[in-house]
C-alpha cells in the first residue's frame, strides 16, 4: 500500500507562499522586504485557484512563487539589513545615553552597500538596460526636480540632477531625438539610442511640494536601482562617443581652473546649462568610406542610403539655425531640442550662464519668445514662439513662421504619439494626408468580417472555453477603446459648435 498524499504537499500548492510566510523565512521587516524584491525584480503572482491556497478564507492575501523567496534567501544583501538594524539600535541606545562620542564612532562604521552585483543579474546586456530605460529615466527626472527642503534628503536630489544631466549631454552629442510634445504634465522626449525608442518625461522647471499621501520609501527603494542602472549606461553611451565620464569641458571652451565636474559650483551650473562643449578621448580616425561603396549597386541598398540620408538630415535640422532665447521661455528644454539637431543657441548673460553670444549679434536668425509684444525688434531675424521647435522637430522639417509669430494665435499642438486606431482631431488627419473615411477610429477590414452573422456565431461556439475567454476579452478591449475615440470625438464636435456660435454672434 501506497503513502498517503497529505493535503498541501503537491500540486500547485506548494508553487507558492504568502507575503507573511516569505517575511518570517527571510527574517525580515516588511519595508526591508519590500525594499529587497525591488532592487531583485520580483513580483507578486496572483495563482489560478486563490481560495483553495487562502484554504477557503476570502480575505486579500498577496502570493510569491516560492523559487523567488529561495532566490532570495541566497542574496548577500539580506546580511547588510542585519547589520543596519544592529547599527540602528546602536546608535539609539548611545543616544539615549547621552553618549555623543559613542554616536559619532557607530555612525563612522555604519555598513554601505553597493547594487552593482543586481544589476549584472539583472541585465546581463547593454540591449536589456536600454529596453527598461523608460521608468528610470521618468524617476531621475522626477526626483531631480524635487525642493530641497522636504522628504527626500539633497545628496539624492543631487544625484538625480547630474545622472539627468549627464543623460541630457548624451542626447545632443549623438543627436538622436526623434520626438518632443508639451503636455500638462510635462516634455515627453523620445529618442533612438542602438535602434531602441527610449520614452520619458522632463518635468516643468517650477518646483512643486512632494503630496503627503505618497510613500516615499516605496518610490526611493525603485530609485537606488535605476539610479545605478543610469550610472552604467551612462558611462556605456558616453564610451561609444568617445567622450569623456564624468563629462568634461572643452578647455579652450572655457579657460577656468575647473575640469572636474563635480568641483566648482560655477562650472556645475555650466554643464547644467547644455551649452558647451564636452571633451572627448584621443582616437584613431577610422575609414568611413567602406560603407558608402557598400551601399551602392543595389535597389534595396539604394534604399536604405536614401534613408540614411534623410535621417542624417534630421539630425541637422537646425544646422543653418541660430537661435537667441527670451528670458520668459524654458531654457533648459529648449537647448536640448535645438542643440541636439545641430543648431545653435543662446540667452542673456543677465539670465544664466554659458551664453556665447549677445542678443546684438546679427547672425541670430531666430529668437524665442513668449510675449506678445517687444520693446526693441530686429529685423534681421523671426520671433516665433516655443512651440515652432517642438512641431518642427516632430513633422521633421523646419515649419513656416507665419503661424508662429510672437503674439498670434498658435496652431493646434499635435502629439506625435498616436496609434492608428486611437482619437485623432482633424487637424492631424489633414496633416497625415488621411481621407475622412479613414479618421481615427475605423478598423481595417479583416478575414472576420466576411463572416455572415450566422458564421460567426457558431465560429464562437466551437471555441475552447479558454480562447472564447481571450476573444470576450478582446471584444470587450476594443468596445472601451472605441467608446473612447466615440467620446472625444462627440467633445470635439460640441467645441466646433460653440466656437461658430461665438462666430456668428460676433
Amino acid at each position: 500500500m501506497g503513502k498517503l498524499q497529505k493535503k498541501g504537499e503537491r500540486g500547485s500548492s506548494t508553487n507558492y507562499i504568502t507575503r507573511t510566510q516569505a517575511v518570517k523565512k527571510l527574517q525580515l521587516t516588511l519595508p526591508d522586504f519590500r525594499k529587497i524584491c525591488i532592487l531583485k525584480g520580483i513580483y507578486p503572482h496572483e495563482p489560478k485557484k486563490k481560495r483553495k491556497l487562502a484554504k477557503g478564507s476570502s480575505a486579500p492575501k498577496t502570493f510569491y512563487y516560492v523559487k523567488d523567496i529561495q532566490y532570495l534567501a541566497h542574496e548577500p544583501l539580506l546580511e547588510k539589513f542585519s547589520e543596519t538594524k544592529v547599527f540602528v539600535k546602536k546608535v539609539k541606545k548611545a543616544l539615549g545615553r547621552g553618549e555623543l562620542d559613542a554616536v559619532q564612532r557607530a555612525r563612522d562604521q555604519k555598513p554601505q552597500y553597493t547594487l552593482d552585483h543586481i544589476v549584472k543579474e539583472r541585465y546581463p546586456s547593454f540591449a536589456d538596460a536600454l529596453k527598461d530605460l523608460d521608468d528610470a529615466l521618468c524617476l531621475v527626472f522626477l526626483f531631480s526636480t524635487m525642493p530641497r527642503q522636504g522628504r527626500v534628503q539633497p545628496g539624492i536630489i543631487n544625484k538625480c540632477r547630474i545622472l539627468a544631466v549627464e543623460f541630457m549631454h548624451y542626447v545632443i552629442a549623438a543627436k538622436c531625438v526623434k520626438r518632443m510634445f508639451v503636455s500638462i504634465k510635462g516634455i515627453y522626449v523620445q529618442v533612438e539610442i542602438d535602434g531602441n525608442d527610449i520614452s520619458w518625461i522632463i518635468p516643468h522647471q517650477f518646483t512643486t511640494p512632494p503630496p503627503s499621501n505618497i510613500d516615499f520609501r516605496v518610490m526611493l527603494s525603485f530609485l537606488e536601482i535605476y539610479t545605478t542602472i543610469l550610472g552604467f549606461v551612462n558611462f556605456k553611451l558616453y564610451s561609444t562617443l568617445n567622450l569623456v565620464y564624468p563629462p568634461k569641458a572643452l578647455e579652450e571652451v572655457f579657460t577656468e581652473k575647473s575640469a572636474v565636474y563635480y568641483g566648482d559650483d560655477i562650472y556645475r551650473e555650466r554643464l547644467e546649462s547644455l551649452n558647451i562643449k564636452l571633451a572627448a578621448v584621443d582616437k584613431d580616425e577610422d575609414d568611413e568610406d567602406l560603407d558608402e561603396e557598400l551601399l551602392t549597386g543595389d535597389e534595396s541598398l539604394e534604399d536604405m542610403k536614401k534613408q540614411r540620408e534623410e535621417e542624417e538630415n534630421f539630425r541637422h535640422l537646425f544646422k543653418d539655425c541660430k537661435f537667441f532665447l527670451g528670458r520668459e521661455v524654458p531654457r533648459e528644454i529648449l537647448a536640448l531640442a535645438i542643440r541636439s539637431l545641430g543648431g545653435q543657441v543662446s540667452w542673456s548673460s543677465d539670465t544664466g550662464v554659458a551664453s556665447t553670444y549677445d542678443e546684438t549679434d546679427p547672425e541670430i536668425t531666430h529668437q524665442i519668445v513668449d510675449r506678445p509684444s517687444q520693446s526693441h525688434q530686429f529685423l534681421s531675424r523671426c520671433y516665433v514662439q516655443p512651440q515652432w521647435i517642438f512641431d518642427s522637430i516632430n513633422q521633421r522639417k523646419l515649419l513656416a513662421v507665419d503661424d508662429y509669430v510672437a503674439g498670434c494665435i498658435l496652431p493646434p499642438h499635435l502629439s506625435p504619439f498616436v496609434n492608428k486606431n486611437s482619437y485623432m482631431p482633424p487637424e492631424q488627419v489633414e496633416l497625415l494626408g488621411r481621407s475622412n473615411n479613414e479618421e481615427a477610429g475605423e478598423e481595417e477590414p479583416t478575414p472576420t468580417t466576411q463572416l455572415t452573422s450566422e458564421e460567426k456565431k457558431l465560429a464562437i461556439m466551437a471555441m475552447p472555453k479558454k480562447r472564447k475567454a481571450l476573444y470576450n476579452k478582446m471584444v470587450y478591449s476594443n468596445k472601451k477603446a472605441s467608446s473612447a475615440v466615440n467620446k472625444l470625438k462627440r467633445k470635439r464636435d460640441e467645441l466646433d459648435k460653440t466656437k461658430s456660435k461665438k462666430a456668428a454672434i460676433e
